[in-house]
């Protein structure tokens, strides 16, 4: 519940007939008449959490006065950052991206210096403490149960959960590795996830040697492991177990007969190797490919956080992760970041090639001269828009990619360009089915624009196109393939309006 300073009439007469008990604190209303009373539950420079005989409330600090020995210094409130979760991706970016944010505000950022990771963020002159960050690694579960007891404010994972509120930090991409010199040039996604649930046990079954298989996967309770079986739907087959990605790359790249998965970012000294998909298709974790979600591993890395006020600098840190300056720093870390990256349409040919191997019967000549034509001279953007499985609703990567576009959109990004959301389908059922389905999607997308940007003028908003199962990024034939297909896809094709003449403008 949140008071305010202009208190219902109602409510106010409530409060003042209340009975007056010793308490730690009083608020008292700036416009005068409303008096709360009670004990002091935090306040994090903004706003006051007091529990009062009527329940906990918070009440804006502008609004009030605040009387009685518990009151805090409003000066400079100390923030207590308390973060929990996955390790790896934690010690790569959260000490950094902390520095920058101390150093883009003028402030002082200092590391304990002890094993893990605890620093603290102090004011220049007085080296007045104003934060103190900890981490601690924790397992899903248990990194979930701390934020839902209060005994924790954030946690770094990589899939959403109900309840919290994800706020994206960087990107990575799940790789198959091996050790240098395995002689095995790739392997299909079908391969892979037959080799790592333990029904495919030697090389030669995958384009290899005649020798035994040898499984390496993180312990099954880290993170990634986690999220790693979940894409696959079960836990892997795997003989030898590791605490995290370092020792389990070192250990790859030891054996030529390992083989394991980790993220793009920590390879180490074992050797990726090339993923394809079953029809043949390459399929690359490149930095586009990834903040696309087209790389049928990629992996959001996030931060989850309750439903809960939490204190002001730690907001002002979430909302600095969006910044060019925090993407700088993650991609200096080796993750990828998430800032919206062009690449020039014409220059993929792999998916014109796609396009013209992959058309149906139902695909005409026509339907591939319009998706061309429109191709010719547009870039892509990396902000890519799929859907959750059978849903019309947008998963959490699509909604964080949805507010970043309204950012850009605000500021002038797409200035003489004409913004259009391609939407596509994958080639299963009826092609006339999948290209009305590809419009809908590509139309939902928009409406979802506009309905948390209502500023934006029509004109600003992007057109819409559906070109059904005309582009695929991947084989039908697998259920990884079809989720890569069904997108929606944000192109800029120039577009440079003629200027007014004066018989065109209005007339005094």
């Amino acid at each position: 519940m949140c008071v305010r300073a202009s208190f219902a009439a109602a409510f106010a007469a409530v409060l003042l007939v209340a009975p007056a008990i010793a308490q730690d604190v009083t608020l008292v209303a700036r416009e005068g008449g409303i008096v709360l009373t009670g004990s002091l539950q935090g306040y994090d420079g903004e706003f006051y959490r007091i529990q009062t005989s009527y329940g906990l409330l918070t009440v804006d600090g502008q609004g009030v006065l605040c009387e009685g020995p518990a009151c805090p210094d409003l000066a400079a409130p100390r923030a207590v950052i308390r973060i929990v979760g996955a390790n790896d991706p934690a010690l790569a970016l959260l000490p950094p991206l902390f520095r920058a944010f101390a150093e883009q505000r003028g402030l002082i950022y200092e590391d304990s210096g002890l094993a893990g990771f605890s620093a603290r963020i102090l004011e220049p002159e007085s080296r007045e403490e104003i934060a103190a960050i900890t981490f601690q690694p924790l397992s899903l579960a248990f990194a979930t149960a701390a934020l839902e007891a209060g005994d924790a404010d954030l946690k770094l994972a990589f899939t959403p959960e109900l309840g919290l509120v994800a706020h994206g930090l960087a990107m990575d991409g799940l790789v198959p590795i091996v050790a240098p010199d395995n002689p095995t040039p790739e392997i299909s996604t079908v391969d892979l996830a037959k080799v790592l649930s333990g029904e495919i046990k030697n090389w030669s079954a995958i384009g290899g040697p005649d020798m035994p298989v040898v499984l390496h996967a993180l312990q099954p309770e880290v993170d990634m492991q986690l999220a790693l079986d979940e894409r696959l739907g079960a836990p892997l087959a795997a003989s030898i177990l590791h605490p995290d990605q370092q020792s389990l790359a070192n250990a790859v790249a030891k054996d030529p007969w390992a083989i394991g998965i980790t993220g793009r970012a920590s390879t180490y000294a074992a050797r990726p190797i090339p993923l394809t998909d079953s029809c043949g298709f390459p399929l690359l974790p490149t930095a586009l490919a990834v903040k696309a979600e087209d790389y049928p591993l990629a992996l959001p890395v996030i931060l989850l956080a309750p439903k809960r006020r939490l204190p002001l600098l730690t907001r002002e840190f979430l909302d600095f992760l969006r910044t060019p300056a925090a993407q700088a720093v993650i991609v200096a870390t080796g993750y990828i970041d998430r800032s919206a990256t062009l690449a020039p349409m014409t220059a993929d040919g792999l998916r014109l090639i796609n396009a013209i191997q992959g058309a149906g019967e139902d695909i005409t000549l026509a339907d591939l001269k319009r998706l061309v034509n429109l191709m010719d001279g547009a870039d892509r953007l990396s902000l890519t828009f799929r859907f959750e499985d059978g849903s019309s609703t947008l998963d959490a990567q699509s909604r964080d990619n949805l507010i970043d576009l309204a950012q850009l959109i605000a500021t002038g990004r797409f200035r003489n360009v004409r913004m259009v959301l391609a939407g596509f389908s994958d080639g299963s059922g009826i092609a006339s089915a999948n290209l009305a389905l590809s419009v809908e999607r590509a139309a939902k997308v928009a409406q979802e624009l506009a309905a948390i940007a209502p500023d934006l003028l029509p004109g600003m908003l992007p057109t819409v196109e559906g070109f059904g199962e005309a582009l695929p990024m991947a084989c039908d034939e697998t259920a990884i393939g079809r989720h890569l297909n069904r997108r929606v896809e944000l192109w800029l094709v120039p577009h440079f309006p003629e200027p007014e003449t004066a018989s065109d403008a209005p007339s005094p």
